[in-house]
């Protein structure tokens, strides 16, 4: 009994300890069908796995029934369109079953997108919240191939670029939609307002009915518990049930970038336009770069033209993308005037004289008073003065963007304004791109009905503003409403000065819509009307003088007999003898002080002339003439011959030659005939020369043509063609 008792006793106490032990473990165990799972949507949306793992992690909460609620901790600036929609369906998804509670670190743009999904928004007080809009890449001009061919004419780009706009006008709504329906009547703000893309801290977004309270994770936790009727739970971390550590922007070498860091032109290689984002990104990272400038075509000096050019100043660091004034070019080209670009300020002044309009478009660079007074003439001799400024980025320089175009302005009383104009309601597509409806009737305004101008700037108001906004459009920089003349007018005598503060209505295909390309047509009216003297080309000075050569100067020609050709190196190896090397002789010739030949050697050959040969007679002026008559004597193998050279030169006119380095030379042309008459033992040599020089003052001798003929007495033995081509020089140290 008492082994039996004791038996008892003991298992009693077994049984009584673990009841006692499974009470207590019991009271402080969760059950496992408690659980309040938080998602993490972290840094920038910009990678198809990273939204996976957010996807997935939606998905486990979805289907697992131990997950009472959902807590979607954000700290994103949005992203990807395409992918932010994702996320956001399925958060509203995961809605239609378990509570779902936003905590807000930060949430712009496609960040607060996700966070309208939810039931609720808990921020911190100092969050970065709201930003809703869209940022759109338009696709660039598709340049096409013969070998790489495409089915339509949309198949490459994928967008109209005229339509873009209003693409991107179609996601913004879709994005203000989604934030009207989230939140109700909780929403404090007009859906104008709310598409302003302004950013509000946690506590004014509260105010505003963006968020509901200013909470942790922690608060937004147990309102969702409390949402989901559950008093006892457990937080999770479904991203790390689901071996995921958020969301993260890789760039080719897999390194991560900040999303402060994040740039268009990042975003740009990642995705190549077109592109959508719902994406908040500081204002530096919206610089495209400066490769934006045309070159320049340089002025014709020749210019013999009734009707007069279209001068595009180039000179003072102008940032114009090279399609800006394609069509404008191309409309008066058929109407007889031509455009030429100043690409340097002496060209710029000389141009001016011929021109009909001279356009001022986006400089770097400020004008001076002379260079005002030098435009300001051209002016009032009856020409027009355009001068155009864009706000764009792509057009200026941002540390001093209207200091250049004000230089000039500022001397006709205009100002260009900071910033740039919109129009929340009355615009194309987005908000920047304004209707002008309002117009005075000028020559260059007359007939039009309505312009759509693309982010354009105004001028402060003067009594020569020539068309206007709505009166409650907007100035960014001033941030009132107000009537704004983007385009001024001034007539003075005959002269115009017209200034536009938008450049892209001039460019295809925005110059289609509304009545741009009406605009365009009067400004090439006004242009192909006027008419200038006719400029006779400046004649360069009919006055060469001599060259001069240093010592060490080698001078490279092509020389050609009969179609032959072969190399020919001339050098002056001191100060009074030459050396001429050809690939079958060598010959050295010996100057005295005034150029004259004394004598040369060759290959057993010397020839001395009784007095010097005169050099061509500088300086050269056109029409002046030489003759002479020279006795010499010919060595060869110990045999002395005589003979006498008789010729006769003329300077017959003044030249451009295109040397064969592609340098032009202004030379005077000069013609020689010579006759040589050798006295043999046997007979006489006669040879006959004809033969045009070009001479320049920079090279000397650019380039001859020859004919010469050889008679042995009066019979012609041979006849040879031949021509000499600079082909480079190297000029000695003095």
């Amino acid at each position: 009994m008492d082994r039996r008792l004791l038996v008892v006793l003991v298992v009693g106490s077994i049984i009584i300890v673990s009841g006692f032990a499974y009470i207590y473990l019991e009271g402080t165990r969760i059950p496992e069908r408690n659980l309040i799972g938080v998602i993490s949507v972290d840094g920038p949306i910009l990678t198809v796995e990273g939204t996976e793992l957010v996807t997935r992690a939606i998905n486990e909460a979805i289907h697992n029934s131990s997950i009472k609620g959902v807590v979607v901790k954000i700290d994103s600036p949005g992203g990807f369109a395409h992918l932010v929609e994702q996320i956001y369906l399925d958060v509203l998804e995961l809605k239609r079953y378990k509570p779902v509670v936003a905590s807000l670190v930060t949430a712009l743009s496609g960040g607060y997108y996700i966070a309208v999904a939810a039931d609720l928004i808990y921020t911190h007080p100092s969050s970065m919240v709201g930003n809703v809009g869209v940022i759109g890449v338009a696709p660039d001009p598709h340049q096409p191939s013969e070998r790489s061919v495409e089915t339509g004419p949309y198949k490459v780009t994928g967008f109209s670029r005229v339509l873009f706009p209003l693409n991107i006008s179609n996601a913004l709504e879709n994005f203000a939609g989604a934030v009207t329906d989230g939140r109700g009547t909780r929403l404090k703000v007009s859906p104008t307002a709310l598409k302003r893309g302004s950013i509000y801290m946690g506590s004014e977004a509260i105010s505003v009915g963006l968020a509901e309270e200013v909470g942790s994770v922690q608060r937004a936790a147990e309102r969702a518990a409390m949402e989901a009727g559950i008093e006892a739970y457990t937080v999770v971390d479904i991203m790390a049930e689901v071996k995921a550590d958020g969301l993260t922007t890789l760039h080719e070498n897999a390194t991560q970038i900040p999303w402060r860091e994040l740039t268009l032109a990042t975003l740009n290689t990642l995705n190549p336009p077109p592109a959508i984002y719902y994406l908040y990104l500081p204002v530096a990272a919206y610089q495209f770069g400066d490769d934006t400038s045309i070159p320049g075509d340089g002025l014709d000096g020749e210019v013999n033209y009734t009707k007069g050019q279209l001068v595009i100043d180039l000179s003072h660091g102008n940032r114009i993308p090279q399609e800006t004034f394609h069509l404008l070019s191309a409309e008066l080209a058929m109407r007889g005037v031509i455009t030429g670009y100043a690409d340097t300020r002496e060209e710029l002044e000389s141009s001016l004289e011929a021109a009909a309009c001279l356009i001022v478009a986006a400089p770097t660079e400020p004008y001076d008073r002379e260079e005002f007074q030098v435009v300001n003439e051209f002016v009032e001799k009856g020409r027009i003065l355009l001068m155009l400024y864009d706000p764009a980025a792509e057009f200026n320089d941002a540390q001093a963007p209207l200091r250049p175009i004000n230089s000039l302005a500022n001397r006709w009383g205009l100002t260009f304004a900071q910033g740039f104009l919109y129009h929340e309601d009355d615009h194309y597509g987005l908000y920047r791109n304004i209707y002008v409806r309002s117009f005075r009737n000028t020559s260059l305004t007359q007939n039009l009905e309505s312009l759509v101008l693309f982010t354009a700037t105004h001028l402060h108001s003067t009594d020569s503003d020539a068309a206007w906004t709505l009166s409650d459009a907007y100035s960014s920089s001033a941030e009132r409403q107000g009537r704004y003349a983007p385009i001024t007018i001034i007539d003075k005598g005959n002269g115009t000065t017209a200034a536009f503060g938008d450049m892209t209505f001039l460019t295809e295909p925005y110059a289609y819509l509304e009545d741009n390309y009406r605009l365009i047509s009067n400004l090439v009216s006004a242009i192909s009307e006027i008419r200038v003297p006719i400029v006779e080309p400046e004649e360069p000075e009919h006055n060469i003088t001599e060259p001069v050569l240093p010592v060490g100067t080698v001078k490279r020609f092509v020389e050609t007999v009969n179609g032959e050709e072969s190399d020919l190196n001339w050098t002056r190896i001191a100060e009074n003898q030459t050396r001429v090397e050809r690939p079958d002789m060598t010959t050295l010739y010996n100057l005295d002080e005034e150029g004259g030949l004394l004598s040369w050697e060759s290959d057993g050959y010397r020839q001395v002339y009784d007095e010097p040969l005169p050099d061509i007679p500088y300086p050269l002026i056109d029409g002046k003439a030489w003759a002479y008559r020279v006795g010499y004597t010919l060595t060869m193998d110990d045999l002395d011959l005589r003979g006498e050279i008789e010729g006769h030169g003329e300077v017959v006119g003044f030249e451009a030659v295109l040397a064969g380095d592609s340098v032009e030379y202004w030379c005077a042309k000069v013609s020689i005939s010579e006759t040589d008459l050798l006295m043999r033992i046997d007979d006489n040599l006669t040879i006959v020369v004809s033969e045009l020089i070009w001479v320049s003052q920079e090279a000397g001798l650019v380039r001859s043509e020859s004919l010469v003929i050889y008679y042995l007495d009066d019979l012609l033995v041979l006849e040879e063609d031949r021509s000499l081509l600079l082909v480079s020089i190297e000029k000695g140290k003095d």
